[in-house]
């Protein structure tokens, strides 16, 4: 966390904005529980994690939407544990992400 919130702060330091992404529930297995974080600046930039793979992709683009619109979002990512392993992660399950632009 202490990774998250300095690069937060060096962030809105140069002016960017940032989002903030926060596993809310975590259902089956999953790589972080609930309350894990991460920012996403306006510049491009990553601190923190909330899964891993493919998800951290998609949760960074989301995050980039909500940083245009300023608008919050709930999003779930789910996938078995038999996929998983074909597409390479280490576990399945589903988790909600909330991504939320920092004031």
């Amino acid at each position: 966390m202490r990774e998250v919130m300095e690069a937060i702060e060096r962030w809105k330091g140069r002016g960017e904005r940032v989002a903030l992404a926060t596993v809310v529930k975590v259902i089956g297995s999953a790589p972080r529980d609930v309350g894990a974080k991460m920012a996403v600046s306006s510049g491009g930039e990553m601190a923190g994690s909330v899964s891993g793979g493919c998800v951290e992709g998609a949760v960074f683009e989301i995050a980039q939407e909500v940083l245009r619109t300023g608008r919050p979002r709930l999003v779930r990512f789910g996938i078995s544990d038999e996929m998983a392993w074909d597409v390479g992660l280490a576990c399945g399950g589903t988790i909600e992400v909330f991504i939320e632009p920092l004031p």
